[in-house]
């Protein structure tokens, strides 16, 4: 089976429903399902996707208020995301003892919360650059201020790739953009995102961390956003958690070294068949 896509939908009650944008790159082994970080998009793993795509199944989606999501939802508390994982995890097939969440930055705590609170939906975690570290009081005024410095509208793709580094990740970040007037223009919208990241700001999630049960790899760029002490003490709580260092990445690892952050996976995940 080829990459295909779908529309999940998710029922909010007052606040109307939430339309989830999904990819499915096909696949016959265990199941991947792949979470995005703040202001992403699921077209961000196509490079790791394409290569499992001969192992496992891998499927990919973008978080509400992101991509081709609902871009304004009425909810975008932790707790939402992690219904939207089983949501789809639920429209996919893929909930249960074979599948592995796999999430960088904030798609990776909603991948952990998801986790912690309904073990039944995976077999194991591969965190990219995420943890339960906090609270981080200033972290909503910093997003906001990350979104109001970028040149909207884009003139071209080329001017965003340079505007987010270039590379890999200036690519992903670049094709995450939309045509519109004048230019390029974001799938995101501001106050959406800085709303996002209010819990963040607010609390830790360790002791969400500790309530995980399933093996566990975490895996940090050299020069990323997460630092040694957050996952040292990760391991302290769950001994046993697999920690690996991405060379020269940052907070893109998944991006920025794609074939390590694959090479990382692969030795987990073969460990976790034998």
């Amino acid at each position: 089976m080829g990459t295909v896509t779908a529309t999940v939908t998710v029922e909010e009650g007052g606040t109307g429903p939430v339309r989830l944008f999904c990819t499915d790159h096909g696949g016959d082994g265990p199941p991947l399902l792949l979470l995005h970080g703040l202001a992403g998009h699921s077209g961000e793993w196509e490079a790791l996707a394409a290569r499992f795509a001969s192992t496992h199944r891998v499927v990919a989606f973008d978080a509400r208020g992101s991509g081709a999501s609902t871009r304004r939802p009425g909810d975008v508390t932790r707790a939402a995301h992690v219904r939207d994982v089983l949501a789809v995890a639920d429209r996919f097939g893929l909930a249960g003892e074979d599948t592995v969440l796999v999430g960088q930055s904030m798609g990776g705590l909603t991948a952990l919360l998801a986790a912690a609170a309904h073990p039944e939906v995976c077999r194991a975690l591969a965190l990219i650059e995420a943890g339960p570290a906090g609270p981080s009081p200033r972290l909503p005024e910093q997003i906001g201020d990350w979104l109001d410095s970028w040149p909207v509208p884009f003139p071209d793709a080329g001017a965003a790739e340079a505007f987010f580094g270039g590379g890999p990740a200036g690519r992903a970040w670049a094709a995450g953009l939309v045509p519109g007037p004048g230019g390029l223009h974001p799938r995101v919208d501001r106050d959406v995102m800085v709303a996002t990241v209010r819990e963040n700001a607010q609390r830790h999630f360790w002791d969400d961390w500790d309530r995980v049960r399933c093996p566990v790899l975490v895996v940090r760029g050299e020069n990323g956003a997460m630092k040694p002490v957050e996952t040292d003490r990760m391991r302290a709580r769950r001994p046993g958690t697999r920690i690996g260092v991405i060379p020269g990445a940052g907070h893109d690892a998944h991006l920025d070294n794609t074939a390590a952050v694959y090479g990382e996976m692969a030795a987990f995940l073969a460990q976790l068949q034998a």
